[in-house]
């Protein structure tokens, strides 16, 4: 089981803080929340950075430990 974290946007999107997904790849995991969220988690999907457990993820198919955290951050705006 996958535990995948929301910030900002995408928590917005998503309609909820976190939630658990059983997924091999982050590719993977992007594949089934895009499908139980719908097009506006999508469209924020495809901008966002991952991080798997607290380190960047640039290769999406790449296999997932088990029990991974997946933190979705999308980009901030600020100043």
């Amino acid at each position: 089981m996958i535990l995948v974290r929301y910030f900002a946007g995408a928590r917005a999107a998503a309609g909820c803080p976190e939630e658990k997904v059983t997924a091999p790849t982050l590719e993977s995991v992007i594949a089934t929340i895009s499908q139980r969220h719908g097009e506006r988690l999508t469209t924020v999907l495809a901008a966002s950075s991952f991080l798997v457990d607290g380190l960047a993820c640039h290769d999406p198919t790449v296999a997932l430990p088990a029990g991974a955290t997946i933190d979705v951050l999308p980009p901030f705006a600020g100043g």
